[in-house]
C-alpha cells in the first residue's frame, strides 16, 4: 500500500498492490485516507504500520482501511458509495512483470479489467463530476521502445502480460475522460524505488543481498538480465508528481522519470561500492559473474530462471512536460537512492538476519 501527504481534499481512496485508497468528499476540515486491502490470514500492512494512530494495536486514525479487491465490482461500489471520495488513486496491480507471464489471466483481470471496475463504480455512484481519478500507468507500456527517450506521445509496444493489461487500463481511463468528461489521468511512472520496495523486485533483492554479504550472512546471489537498463528514481519524488498531476485545472497524462539511465550492473556496483567492495565482471551471457576485486570472491551469478520470455532492454523517460506543466523535478539522485536502500537493509539484517 502507498500513502502520501494530502493537501487539498478531505477524503481520498487509494488502491495499491495490497489494496486501494479513497478520499471522500469534503465534509469537515479533517483529512481522511481510505484504503482497500485484500483479506489475508496474516498481517499484510507492514509497509504502512507507521501510519496507524497506534501502530502497536493497529488503531486507525485518519487512515481507515476496508477489505476489498479489484476483482469484486460490488465491494468497490459499496466502498465508493460509503466513503464518497474526492480523489481516487488506483495503485493496485499484480505488479511483478516476470510473474505476469505465469499469471497472465489474473494480471489482466486485476490490472486491466480491475481499473474498469473501479471507474464503473464511480460512474454507477453518479460521481464522475466530483471525483478525480489517478491511474498508475507504467513505463512497461513502452516495452520494445519505438523512440528514445520515451515521452507522452511515444507509441506503446508492451512486452509482457503486465504491460498489455496496463495498456488496456491506460486507454479505458482516457475513454472515461473523453466519454464522461471525468477528471481521469494517467501517470506514466518509470521505475521508482525505495526501502519499502518488495523483496522479490530486482533493486531490493540487490540491496538486501549486498547487506547480507557485508554482514557475513551470505556469499553469493543470482540475478537475470544484467544488461537491462532502466530509468530509476525515488518513490518519494514520484508520489509528489502523482499528487501534482491531480491538482491541475485540466486532466492530462504525464511521464514521470529522471531521464537518467543505469543498468542492473550499475545498480549492483553502486550498492557494493557503498559497503567498500568493488565488483569486476567476468564471462558473458549466462556464464557472467561479478567478483569482488579486493577478495576474489564471486558475489553475483546469472540464473536463466529470472529471464523474461520477452525482455525490455532499455527504458528512458522524458520528463520535460512534467517539468514545464507541473514544475516537478526529481530531487533524489541514483547514488542517494541506492545508498538509502542498502543502509536500511543493513539495519534490517542486523536486527533480523532471517528477514
Amino acid at each position: 500500500m502507498t500513502s502520501f501527504p494530502l493537501k487539498r481534499y478531505n477524503r481520498h481512496l487509494h488502491s495499491s498492490c495490497s489494496g486501494q485508497f479513497c478520499h471522500p468528499q469534503p465534509a469537515s476540515e479533517t483529512k481522511e485516507v481510505h484504503g482497500i486491502i485484500r483479506r489475508s490470514s496474516s498481517f499484510n500492512t507492514g509497509r504502512i504500520e507507521h501510519l496507524y494512530k497506534n501502530p502497536q494495536t493497529h488503531s486507525e486514525g485518519n487512515m481507515k482501511l476496508h477489505y476489498g479487491d479489484l476483482t469484486d465490482s460490488m465491494c468497490l461500489m459499496k466502498i465508493i458509495s460509503e466513503t464518497r471520495p474526492s480523489e481516487v488513486y488506483n495503485l493496485a496491480a499484480q505488479s511483478h512483470v516476470k510473474v505476469s507471464f505465469d499469471l497472465a489471466e489474473y494480471t489482466a483481470n486485476v490490472d486491466g479489467v480491475g481499473t474498469l471496475r473501479l471507474l464503473d463504480a464511480i460512474k454507477t455512484c453518479n460521481m464522475t463530476d466530483s471525483v478525480r481519478f489517478y491511474q498508475a500507468s507504467t513505463s512497461e507500456l513502452y516495452g520494445k521502445v519505438q523512440e528514445i527517450p520515451q515521452r507522452e506521445t511515444t507509441v506503446f509496444y508492451p512486452r509482457s502480460p503486465y504491460g498489455v493489461a496496463k495498456l488496456y487500463a491506460y486507454w479505458i481511463v482516457v475513454n472515461f475522460r473523453e466519454a464522461y468528461n471525468m477528471f481521469a489521468v494517467n501517470g506514466i511512472l518509470f521505475n521508482h524505488e525505495s526501502p519499502r520496495r518488495g523483496e522479490n523486485f530486482v533493486t531490493r533483492k540487490i540491496s538486501r543481498s549486498v547487506a547480507k554479504i557485508h554482514l557475513g550472512q551470505l556469499e553469493c546471489f543470482s540475478l537475470g538480465n544484467l544488461d537491462s537498463k532502466r530509468d530509476w528514481g525515488h518513490a518519494r519524488d514520484y508520489v509528489e508528481a502523482m499528487w501534482l498531476i491531480m491538482q491541475q485545472d485540466k486532466p492530462d497524462d504525464f511521464v514521470v522519470a529522471t531521464g537518467e539511465v543505469h543498468s542492473v550492473k550499475d545498480f549492483v556496483e553502486e550498492a557494493f561500492k557503498h559497503v567498500g567492495k568493488n565488483i569486476v565482471w567476468e564471462g558473458k551471457d549466462q556464464m557472467e559473474i561479478g567478483r569482488c576485486k579486493e577478495t576474489g570472491v564471486v558475489h553475483v551469478r546469472v540464473d536463466p530462471k529470472f529471464f523474461r520470455p520477452t525482455e525490455v532492454e532499455f527504458l528512458q523517460g522524458d520528463n520535460s512536460k512534467a517539468q514545464r506543466v507541473l514544475g516537478w523535478k526529481p530531487k533524489v539522485t541514483f547514488e542517494e537512492l541506492v545508498k538509502e536502500m542498502v543502509d536500511m537493509d543493513l539495519e534490517l539484517m542486523k536486527k533480523n538476519p532471517n528477514a
